[in-house]
């Protein structure tokens, strides 16, 4: 296996001295006023809008991108997809209706959004809901899928120490504020798409040779097309008797034609428009602002699986050809997330070094804009409101730095020896799979809790546990109980011999019912709740360049879809 040159270690020092130094130099120039909470937490009226964007791509493009992605693309194919081009769609959406809701009533984080719309009961109840996902699923899962494909790309056995330095490293960026993360965020994108291109060419490089078709990356895209058209499948079939295992896997992870009615929708609007993660980045900005963010991000999306995704296929064909036998099961164990370092450790020196500083961009952005929104949660919505209410600004500052602290520290105990199983449920689907145990309950609360002013706060506490409750039982007792062909679903059996249903299908009916419960609780109260949102139609008017950018996203996700369905 290759192992990392002097010109590879000088590029990722570089990258590394280039963010720190730029980082610094922003908290210093910030430095000079008095950081306030919105300073440090929100960044309030200081990102533009090409940093919002790249902010959100830079936080939002991880290791479960990156590796799990990859891996899914090497198991799946092209259906993998959908979660980036449907997300630019949820973009859109967000941008015209949920960001100008927001903005116009002053929301800052999401659970002060739950209080003045419902109560302080709901609000409580998802902060540390928030805090226990961002910290258990989405930080651990970052770290454990970074330092393995780091370990794995460098060729040694630092699992660990690689571990502690991407929490350290990202430490050193959030620790400086929103402001300090949204202007690295910039240059972690722009080495991200270039390193990430970077690979992407070597693995169609890798194979038009393994082809005999000389080194030419666009015949290598041929060469994949033509030996795997089943991996460039957007709409996968329903399995039928005959079905392979390796078929109904893929079918389990995305059902076909019914993820565009059902998770694939809640999976995306939740993540982008309900998520204190994502919409911590726009919401110091005025909408304008906001929204050309929002939507240039949705641009930035389209382009993502080229890097995040073929590669994984490149690295099925070539496996499944006869190459990268050793780099696909290192220490003899297969595994389809060492997709993304089983292609890196072919890079040249000075190329891998490249890489290596695009996948080290994405974990540590990820990492940072995790680690504020647990900071900012904690925070505002439960030191401030239930310990010490006369917490004065600094205070708060660095209440919000030990948070990020901690939670790293938490993060790092659980992702040590792997403690949550990351590693066995595959990273990409992990995330998706637990997030999606909650989506259903808070997107259903924040719709229903915008556009419809009959909703009562009893009715989302209620949605919050209907829908935590009826995703467990459609994912884990439904096939059971209810057997496992009904009009509702179709479970089949997976790779450990247990009937499954989708759990994108699980999500979509959780969320059905939830939205029933819900609303039939709220026509049992009053017509208009008094905390309702006031609505007007002069928020939701687009700016010309506004309607320019969702054409433009619009037209491309079309050509997608007419050339891949």
């Amino acid at each position: 296996m290759n192992k990392l040159a002097n010109i590879d270690y000088i590029i990722f020092v570089v990258y590394f001295l280039v963010v720190a130094s730029y980082g610094y130099w922003i908290y210093l120039r910030k430095k000079k006023a008095t950081m306030s909470t919105k300073d440090f937490f929100l960044a309030e009226g200081s990102l533009t809008w090409w940093a919002i964007g790249a902010s959100l791509i830079a936080s939002n493009i991880s290791a479960e991108q990156f590796i799990g992605m990859s891996g899914n693309g090497f198991s799946v194919g092209i259906a993998v997809s959908a979660y980036e081009w449907i997300a630019a769609v949820a973009l859109i959406i967000v941008a015209v209706w949920f960001i100008p809701v927001y903005l116009k009533n002053k929301i800052y984080t999401m659970p002060q959004f739950l209080k003045t719309r419902y109560n302080e009961t709901v609000a409580l109840i998802m902060a540390v809901f928030w805090l226990f996902l961002y910290i258990f699923v989405n930080l651990t899962s970052i770290l454990f899928l970074g330092a393995l494909a780091i370990n794995n790309l460098v060729g040694a056995e630092h699992f660990h120490i690689i571990m502690v330095a991407l929490a350290v490293f990202a430490l050193v960026i959030t620790l400086g504020g929103m402001k300090v993360i949204g202007y690295t965020d910039v240059i972690q994108v722009i080495v991200l798409i270039i390193g990430g291109l970077a690979t992407t060419w070597l693995a169609l490089t890798m194979v038009s040779e393994h082809f005999g078709l000389g080194k030419d990356a666009l015949a290598g895209f041929n060469a994949l097309m033509k030996d795997s058209p089943d991996h460039f499948e957007m709409i996968l079939k329903k399995p039928g008797p005959g079905a392979s295992q390796e078929y109904i896997n893929r079918y389990l992870l995305l059902p076909g034609i019914t993820i565009y009615f059902a998770g694939q929708w809640i999976i995306n609007l939740n993540y982008w428009g309900c998520n204190q993660y994502i919409t911590q980045r726009a919401l110091g900005a005025d909408l304008k602002t906001a929204r050309n963010g929002i939507l240039f991000a949705g641009l930035m999306k389209l382009m993502m699986p080229v890097i995040v995704m073929l590669p994984g296929i490149a690295a099925y064909v070539l496996y499944k050809n006869g190459g990268l036998q050793g780099e696909m099961a290192p220490g003899g164990q297969f595994n389809a997330d060492n997709a993304y370092s089983a292609v890196l450790t072919f890079l040249p020196n000075g190329l891998k070094g490249l890489s290596l500083a695009a996948l080290t961009a994405a974990i540590v952005a990820s990492l940072a804009g995790k680690a504020n929104s647990i900071s900012t949660i904690f925070t505002l919505d439960i030191y401030k409101k239930y310990i010490n209410k006369e917490a004065d600004e600094k205070k708060l500052v660095w209440t919000g730095r030990l948070t990020i602290v901690a939670a790293m520290l938490l993060a790092i105990a659980f992702t040590w020896n792997d403690l949550l199983g990351i590693g066995g449920a595959g990273g990409f689907t992990f995330i998706q799979k637990y997030t999606g145990f909650i989506s259903p309950g808070v997107f259903a609360m924040f719709l229903l809790g915008m556009f419809w002013k009959r909703t009562t706060g009893a009715a989302a506490v209620a949605g919050i546990v209907t829908g935590f409750v009826l995703s467990i039982v459609f994912n884990n007792y439904a096939a059971e109980w209810f057997g496992h062909e009904t009009w509702l679903y179709t479970a089949f059996l997976n790779s450990k011999g247990v009937y499954e249903i989708p759990f994108q299908i699980c999500m979509g009916w959780a969320f059905f019912f939830t939205l029933v419960v819900m609303v039939a609780m709220s026509l049992a109260g009053p017509r208009i709740n008094p905390k309702a949102f006031q609505l007007d139609t002069a928020m939701f008017k687009l700016a010309p360049s506004t309607i320019v950018l969702i054409v433009m996203t619009l037209l491309i996700l079309s050509a997608l879809y007419i050339r891949f369905w």
